[in-house]
């Protein structure tokens, strides 16, 4: 049986407040537990205009229609407007997902931030952002986050270090085919990462064949592994396209998909180790945490 789950990442004010409520009621109307990832602390989007050189970022952000997808304001959060805190705008979403059974965890305290500076941030620094976001959400849930999910798919020895230190259940900062224990800069890590395998919506949407009605059937296709991971994000397919992710689900239901957690996932896979390297992938802009090819 194919089995699928599906990460949710949440980058943003809007995504928070207007994108998770509504994949909230999209995954109750399936029955359907996904992996949610919150960003916690302020909204800084804005400041990703700094990528602007890199290579097919500008692309990338013309194929996903930007402005509309993550709004004017969302643009300017930073910069030209006040950085807005994120979960504490309203905190009884993160308690929703909680209580509705949602496997949950920390995406970051400052999204853009740690996306942008990963490799220049110390770990004392490091460790205080996570207990940040983890302080916060243990005010609001009642227990203590035990997995993290990086912003643009960064690592660094420092967040491994932490990561094993705090001893999480997993994390899923990488992408690749499989869950495995993380070799990097010659060193062993835990906890185990659970990799995203399928492309995300916003690198490949709008790329020659792919639109919204093709686009579920290519993550259907490309479900060849025994452990296939779809990242989503509260504010593409949480808003804008809504209606392709249920068609998506409905359509991946009915093909038999099982839908699954990436906690579950950790508990029933028997990783080995494996080397990350900083690759590249079609539509993602500069570089990223890729499991090495055996």
């Amino acid at each position: 049986m194919t089995q699928l789950a599906v990460k949710v990442d949440i980058d943003s004010l809007r995504g928070y407040r207007e994108g998770v409520p509504k994949m909230l009621d999209l995954f109750k109307k399936h029955g359907i537990k996904a992996s949610i990832f919150f960003s916690f602390g302020p909204d800084n989007s804005g400041k990703a205009i700094r990528r602007i050189f890199r290579k097919g970022f500008i692309s990338k952000m013309m194929r996903t229609k930007a402005p509309s997808t993550y709004g004017i304001k969302t643009l300017l959060y930073g910069t030209l407007l006040p950085a807005p805190m994120i979960v504490p705008s309203d905190p009884g979403i993160l308690v929703r997902a909680v209580e509705e059974g949602h496997d949950c965890g920390v995406h970051a305290w400052d999204h853009v931030y740690v996306q942008d500076e990963l490799a220049r941030i110390s770990k004392e620094e490091f460790r205080s952002l996570f207990e940040r976001s983890a302080d916060m959400f243990e005010k609001l849930s009642g227990r203590k986050p035990m997995s993290c999910a990086a912003p643009g798919w960064q690592i660094s020895q420092v967040s491994l270090e932490v990561q094993q230190e705090l001893g999480l259940n997993y994390c899923s900062d990488t992408r690749g085919r499989k869950p495995f224990l993380p070799v990097f800069g010659g060193r062993s890590y835990t906890p185990v990462q659970i990799p995203t395998t399928l492309p995300t919506m916003d690198e490949i949407f709008g790329l020659p064949g792919v639109d919204d009605d093709t686009i579920g059937d290519i993550w259907l296709k490309g479900m060849d592994s025994d452990w296939n991971v779809l990242t989503v994000h509260a504010e593409m397919e949480g808003l804008s396209k809504i209606d392709v992710f249920d068609g998506f689900i409905e359509k991946a239901k009915k093909s038999g998909v099982q839908f699954r957690t990436l906690a579950e996932y950790a508990e029933e896979c028997r990783p080995d180790k494996c080397e990350i390297i900083m690759g590249t992938l079609t539509g993602r802009a500069g570089t990223l945490a890729v499991q090495k090819e055996e």
